[in-house]
């Protein structure tokens, strides 16, 4: 771990992402990104562009992605796309990666006021594209994921340039003016780890689609091969944030619940067969762990809905899956730290009205997965309290989401306005509850 710590801050620079679920520390994760960004975008920053001299009568957003397709950034914004208000905003996509044309992409381009494909073109054309659309904010769905385009930002898209939802964490370079977030993802006292300023949603940083539909048909527990009394485990995500610390509490979970399963994903084989030996030398039977296919998404959300209760990971939470989980009337237990990828379950629990199911140490998050697992009365209440607010709690509004982003767009355009360089922003909801 000693070596891993130096690793991009000491060395050579590294993509930030890949650090990413392999230490819960926000300063050395912000040095990464620096040194990356000063590496990799090696030219001097450009001069902003002077504000008008009369305010725009409506603003133009310009959002740039490589996933522009069946994604979850996108699936997370698309309604928000929609919802717009088109009396003061004008919203532009660009897809910025080569991608299969689906149904996804087919939305947004009847969702987008203006849907640009500029995956071919190089940096210099899709900045002149940009500035002749005169985009106002540009916002990065990407970041340092795969297929991203940072360099383009690096020139200066436009006046405010917006590090948003697809890349979590500090993009550490001078051109990214802003990060959305809210209180919990990003307390006060950890401003020192990002580089950007910071838009403070009211709730939650994550945006939801709550049109989204779930199966009206759920399998049975017999058809995804779990037990049909048993007590099912699910810790559904990406196998990449599965670390042995928190595989070792799950282990030590089955052990102490008799009957009961892990509920994972078929990642791969290797990544399958990798997870059943190191729980066989826990003493583990390989039957204890379940592993679930490939599905339609609508599908994928209704099998939420035979688990019992989703436990998280620690260093990189769930994102996307944990409000996937949440949105099929799934409790989900998580364990927050500092960084923003350690926070985000913490988020979404925070938003939906169960703070009680946020942790802090390994201790307590063991303890309070195994006492919910033998409190069958327990567990019922907070799904329960889940299921009735998801219609009251501001989590799965999207409109409601969507105008607070809007003010926080506002705002940040309002500073530039005004001759002033950005600042830190708390959006007050101002929207109803309905």
């Amino acid at each position: 771990m000693a070596s891993a710590a130096r690793l991009g801050i000491k060395t050579a620079a590294v993509p930030p992402f890949s650090m990413l679920s392999l230490e819960d520390n926000p300063e050395r994760q912000l040095l990464r990104s620096q040194k990356y960004a000063a590496e990799i975008f090696k030219q001097d920053p450009l001069s902003i562009k002077a504000p008008p001299i009369k305010k725009p009568a409506k603003l133009r957003i310009g959002y740039f992605s490589a996933d522009f397709r069946e994604h979850p950034v996108t699936r997370l914004m698309a309604k928000v796309f929609k919802v717009h208000d088109r009396t003061r905003f004008d919203v532009f996509g660009y897809t910025i990666a080569d991608s299969k044309f689906d149904t996804m992409q087919a939305r947004l381009v009847e969702t987008f006021d203006k849907f640009k494909d500029v995956h071919g073109f190089s940096n210099q054309a899709i900045k002149e594209t940009a500035h002749s659309d005169e985009i106002d904010i540009a916002i990065d769905l990407t970041g340092y994921t795969k297929d991203g385009r940072s360099g383009l930002f690096a020139s200066r898209l436009a006046p405010i340039q917006i590090n948003f939802l697809g890349y979590p964490g500090s993009m550490g370079a001078d051109f990214m003016d802003y990060i959305v977030a809210d209180s919990f993802l990003i307390p006060e006292s950890y401003h020192t780890y990002y580089s950007e300023k910071i838009i403070y949603m009211p709730h939650s940083y994550q945006p939801q689609d709550d049109g989204q539909l779930i199966d009206h048909s759920v399998p049975s527990r017999f058809e995804l091969g779990l037990p049909e009394d048993g007590f099912v485990f699910c810790a559904i995500n990406r196998s990449y944030k599965i670390d042995p610390q928190v595989f070792e509490i799950w282990m030590r979970l089955l052990k102490k619940k008799p009957n009961s399963v892990l509920w994972l994903v078929m990642s791969n084989k290797a990544s399958k067969m990798n997870l059943i030996k190191h729980a066989q030398r826990q003493g583990v039977k390989a039957e204890r762990l379940v592993f679930s296919e490939k599905v339609e998404y609508e599908k994928y959300l209704a099998q939420f809905r035979q688990a019992d209760l989703f436990l998280d990971t620690f260093i990189y939470n769930a994102g996307a899956t944990a409000s996937n989980a949440l949105w099929a009337g799934l409790p989900v237990l998580t364990k927050s730290g500092k960084s923003y990828t350690s926070r985000m379950a913490g988020s979404l629990l925070n938003a939906i009205g169960l703070p009680e199911l946020i942790t802090t140490t390994d201790e307590v998050y063991e303890s309070l997965a195994l006492d919910l697992a033998q409190n069958r009365e327990k567990l019922n209440r907070i799904r329960n309290t889940l299921l009735r607010n998801l219609k009251t709690n501001p989590l799965f509004n999207t409109e409601r989401y969507t105008r607070n982003l809007e003010l926080g767009f506002e705002m940040a355009y309002d500073f530039h306005w005004q001759g002033k360089g950005p600042e830190h922003i708390i959006v007050t909801d101002k929207t109803s509850h309905n």
